[in-house]
């Protein structure tokens, strides 16, 4: 078990050392897809970042959180968001038409209302996880994630139980809201339901409040149980890390090893 050196702040939340001291939902998902990039991530050897969404992406977030804070993060990322005459880039004009579409719907201003930018922590199973809550309403007990997508209704295939997908199960967003959830129950004492606010990238910006089933946070109760000691032990280098042979990163560091038969190729 990592012990965390240092509290956490608005300052310090996103700095690598941090995410050496915490778990969290973003890290522990990367371990479930490959060991081996997230450990490069961690040690600052390579990055999957798509830099331009993750920009576009806190550029809406920091708008619903306040209006000092929406001016300075623009102030400070203005060369990657304006071009030379002041206007927004493409990206940005459309994350400008997105928080348009949830600004003027009546249901998201009435729900959108609570703390900003929540930072939480607690333990799970001995492991000491962090996570940062976008909207926090402690009165009505619930809590609300804002979530950008290319196409809210799109299916994804999962290949291991063999059925289509939503995108909100895709990205693993129940493992996000359970630990949120139980980290607001450590912090507040208050057992806080979850929603995805979901907008979506497309020509016309399409909106959604998503609900998480029972079902789906027990599936991410247990994932947690089965996967974060051995995470755990990867991250404290007790275990080496596995290779996916699949990411970008296992295929920029692969080298030939073995010659395969063309009937294995697919799976």
């Amino acid at each position: 078990m990592l012990t965390p050196t240092s509290d956490l702040t608005q300052e310090n939340y996103y700095d690598r050392s941090t995410d050496w001291d915490y778990q969290s939902p973003t890290f522990f998902k990367k371990f479930l897809k490959c060991e081996a990039e997230t450990m490069a991530e961690l040690n600052g050897e390579y990055s999957d970042m798509n830099h331009e969404a993750l920009l576009v992406g806190n550029y809406l977030h920091s708008y619903f959180e306040s209006e000092d804070s929406h001016k300075k993060f623009v102030e400070e990322n203005k060369s990657d968001i304006l071009t030379r005459t002041g206007k927004p880039r493409a990206p940005f004009e459309k994350g400008d038409e997105m928080i348009h579409t949830l600004e003027n719907d009546p249901m998201f201003k009435g729900l959108y209302q609570g703390d900003k930018e929540v930072i939480v922590s607690g333990y799970i199973n001995g492991v000491h996880w962090k996570g940062k809550v976008d909207c926090l309403n402690l009165d009505r007990n619930y809590f609300l994630d804002l979530k950008t997508t290319r196409d809210i209704h799109k299916k994804f295939w999962d290949n291991d139980n063999k059925e289509w997908q939503s995108f909100a199960a895709a990205y693993n967003y129940q493992l996000q809201m359970y630990v949120y959830q139980e980290l607001i129950r450590q912090t507040f004492d208050v057992e806080a339901t979850p929603y995805i606010i979901a907008v979506s990238k497309e020509k016309v910006p399409d909106k959604m409040v998503i609900s998480i089933p029972d079902y789906r946070m027990e599936e991410a109760e247990t994932q947690i149980d089965m996967y974060q000691d051995h995470i755990d032990d990867v991250k404290a280098g007790r275990v080496e890390p596995t290779r996916c042979g699949k990411c970008d990163y296992c295929k920029s560091t692969a080298k030939l090893g073995k010659i395969v038969s063309m009937d294995d190729l697919i799976e």
